[in-house]
Order: C-alpha cells, then structure tokens, then sequence
C-alpha cells in the first residue's frame, strides 16, 4: 500500500504570465491531518484546484493514491471528498434535500448515507429548516457533510473555519478529529489561521508566494519552538555539573561555543541564575528563548503576521 495519498513533483500552475504556484512538491502521508499554511493569495486554493482536477498543471506531476496516470487519477479522485471556496448548498433545500441532490450527481445509490451523514456533522435535528436560514457553522457542516457523501478516504478543505464564531471553530475542529481518528480519513485542510491548525494538524505545509518553504510534522514544529533559558557562564563545564547537581536535570545541551541551552526550569529563571551565582559562576548570557507558533511562521514567510 502506498504511504502517501498525494504526491506532487515540481507543480506549478500559471494564469497569463503569473507564477499561481513553482515547483511544489507536497507529500501527504495516509491517516494524516495536513495543514497547509498562507496567507490568502500564497497559492494554497490553486493546489488543491490542482489535485481535484479544477484545473490542470503548467508543468509537474502528481500521484493520487500511487496513480499517475492520468486515466487512472481521473478514478482515484472518486475516493476523495472536497469543499473548495465555500460549501455549494442550495439556500431554499433543506440538509437532507441538499444532500440528496448531492447523492443523485455523484450518482451514489441509496438514501440511508443522508440520514447517516446528517448524525455524524450534528444536522440530524435540522427537519425543515432551510440552508439559507443556518448559521455559517452550520453551512459549512453541510457542506463537509456534502463532502463525505461516498465515503472518501481523503477529504479536502479549503478555509472551513474561515469567519466562524469560536463556537463554530470548535465544532468543525471536533468533527475533523472525529474524522480522522475513528473512520480513518485523511485530510488536507488550508488555513491562515495558524492557531486553530496547531490544535488539529499532524503535518504541515508552508506556502508563501506560490513556493512550499516548508513542511515539518508536528513534533518536528513543536522541536522547533521549545522554551529552553540561553546561558552562557565562564565555566561551560562547571555550569553543567551544577545544572545536573543542584537543578537535579539533563535535559540540556552544551554547545561548541560553550553556551547552554536548558529546556528545565525555563519558568524559574531568578532561582536557575541565582544557584549559578551561589557557585561563584560569572554569568555572561543569560535569557529565555525560543519561538510561540505564530512567531516561528511569520518569519519564515518573512514577518508576516497572521490572524
């Protein structure tokens, strides 16, 4: 079995002279939840209009569930699941009637997915209430429930907790995780909103002006921006018998140049520096250091602040 459900090689796709995205080359592991990140514009819509087939390449390849072929993609992409710029809902239809609309163009036999698909995105109570009067949580529930319809195995979003109230993020944010971890699908989700992704995401992706710069496993991110206190004394070898003697740890590092990084007690940086004192140390550097989330993103887009 393949170990990645997407697979690009050097993509890119361009719209009269404009580079949309150059040479992306995106791997998405079976049973993860991806987040790809930028900011609108970066070219996270493209891609993803790339891979369902919204549009067609300029240059480079890719590989859906191992197929690439393109008659063999054209089949593969029966076994995904997408919402692209916002949900496709009728406004005068109800959920159920929404989604057995849905059912008759992909041509889905039955009708017992509805009232099932309803339960798992929390609209089985709706009855007759009309897609145009739901709140936006509510649509954009619908239109993951429209997703799912065939039982994907890789569902696709784009922005689906754009403009939500914290309770709609929450709600969306749980029904992922559901997902994911009870029916085992994969998902792409893009989003600028890195807060929310860092609650979700196994995976990441970064993209800044059409170019992946980036993509990193949540351990590897949280690796990344670990607190540790910065010390550097006159003694690197003192200072190290003294962290693991009287701070009684070792979770540190001593660095060629002698400078100390102590990722224990980043929270008690009068008491660490006080014992250092206590041992007649001569303290040169001394300081808390590492990256929140948004900070490690924003500089490597280049200082971008997100939202």
């Amino acid at each position: 079995m393949n170990e990645y459900v997407l697979a690009t090689s050097q993509l890119s796709k361009e719209y009269k002279n404009v580079m949309a995205i150059h040479k992306v080359s995106v791997r998405i592991k079976k049973g993860s939840i991806y987040g790809f990140i930028g900011q609108n514009g970066a070219g996270k819509s493209t891609l993803i209009r790339l891979i369902t087939g919204l549009a067609y390449p300029t240059t480079g390849t890719f590989e859906l569930f191992g197929e690439n072929n393109k008659r063999n993609i054209i089949e593969a992409r029966k076994r995904i699941g997408s919402m692209i710029e916002g949900p496709a809902l009728y406004p005068q239809m109800t959920a159920a009637e929404n989604l057995e609309a849905h059912r008759l163009l992909k041509g889905i036999p039955g009708k017992n997915c509805i009232e099932e698909t309803l339960k798992l995105v929390d609209l089985q109570d709706t009855r007759k209430k009309k897609a145009k009067d739901f709140s936006l949580g509510m649509k954009q529930r619908l239109g993951i429930a429209i997703a799912l319809l065939g039982d994907p195995e890789f569902l696709i979003l784009d922005e689906p907790i754009n403009g939500l109230d914290p309770m709609g993020v929450v709600q969306i944010r749980e029904l992922l995780k559901k997902l994911n971890q009870e029916y085992g699908i994969t998902i792409l989700i893009s989003s600028h909103i890195l807060s929310e992704l860092h609650l979700l995401a196994t995976h990441y992706g970064i993209i800044h002006k059409g170019e992946l710069l980036e993509q990193l496993s949540a351990k590897e991110l949280h690796d990344k921006c670990q607190q540790y206190l910065h010390i550097k004394t006159d003694d690197p070898n003192k200072t190290a018998s003294v962290i693991e003697n009287q701070l009684l740890t070792n979770e540190f590092e001593v660095w060629p140049d002698g400078t100390i990084k102590l990722y224990a007690h980043v929270h008690e940086p009068r008491r660490v520096s006080q014992i250092l004192t206590n041992e007649d140390l001569i303290i040169e550097e001394f300081m808390p250091m590492g990256e929140n989330l948004e900070t490690y993103f924003s500089k490597r887009i280049g200082g971008v602040q997100h939202g």
